[in-house]
């Protein structure tokens, strides 16, 4: 292993490390909020632009996974319609609502919002949206970048009920290119898997004191077949991407 990336795992379960202990008490609430959610017979939502995106597909009929989460998907904010106009998008006010509207979001849902910079209009306006409905809001961002980068505006942080702050820096990337002035080695998406697959264990933990979660097994193993169409008949009808 070279220096470089030595640094770059060091750093990573560094704060992850540090997260554990951080965010203990915010990933209880949400835990919380997801169970009572889905305990309700509600629907755990996940939205991101750009590579924040990424969080909505790694929860979406995951091995391993629970069968209520619904990733948002705007192709137009995401990366493979065009990575340059798509960060145009994501910070045009008035895209997100009638979006959102075909989701079928109802009071008593979780809305997962996943914005590193935490500034941009389109996860704003899908906090929002979130809030109106009666949903409850999650936000992972990083609260320096915010921070560093507001310069007035509003904050993701600001609006969500429940804020899991990844602890990275502005910017993201983690190592210094001696000579550059650059960065390299992102972490957002890397630690927002972690934390979310961590929650989602334990709300599937907590909702297996009632009996079988609804969790999708991996296609090749035993039985998967079966158990995963009886869920994606059970929860197809509010999940547009099943």
């Amino acid at each position: 292993m070279t220096a470089v990336t030595d640094s770059y795992f060091s750093g990573l379960i560094g704060r992850l490390e540090t997260l554990r202990e951080t965010l203990a008490e915010p990933m209880a609430r949400a835990s919380a909020a997801i169970c009572a959610a889905a305990r309700a017979d509600r629907r755990v939502y996940v939205f991101g632009t750009g590579h924040s995106h990424m969080l909505a597909e790694e929860v979406h009929y995951r091995a391993g996974g629970l069968a209520f989460t619904v990733p948002v998907l705007v192709g137009s904010a995401m990366l493979h319609e065009g990575a340059v106009i798509s960060s145009v998008y994501e910070r045009t006010e008035g895209l997100i609502r009638p979006i959102f509207e075909r989701y079928g979001m109802q009071p008593g849902d979780v809305l997962i919002i996943a914005s590193n910079s935490g500034v941009n209009a389109a996860p704003l306006e899908a906090a929002d949206y979130g809030r109106e409905i009666g949903a409850t809001v999650i936000a992972i961002t990083s609260l320096a970048y915010s921070a560093a980068i507001a310069n007035g505006r509003r904050k993701l942080a600001d609006v969500a009920d429940i804020v899991l702050d990844n602890g990275l820096p502005p910017g993201d990337a983690m190592i210094d290119l001696p000579g550059t002035g650059l960065k390299v080695g992102p972490a957002s998406t890397a630690v927002g898997a972690t934390v979310l697959n961590a929650i989602f264990a334990d709300v599937a933990a907590e909702l297996s004191k009632d009996g079988d979660p609804p969790v999708y097994l991996s296609a090749n193993m035993p039985g998967a077949k079966e158990t995963n169409q009886q869920l994606v008949k059970r929860y197809r009808p509010r999940n547009p991407h099943l």
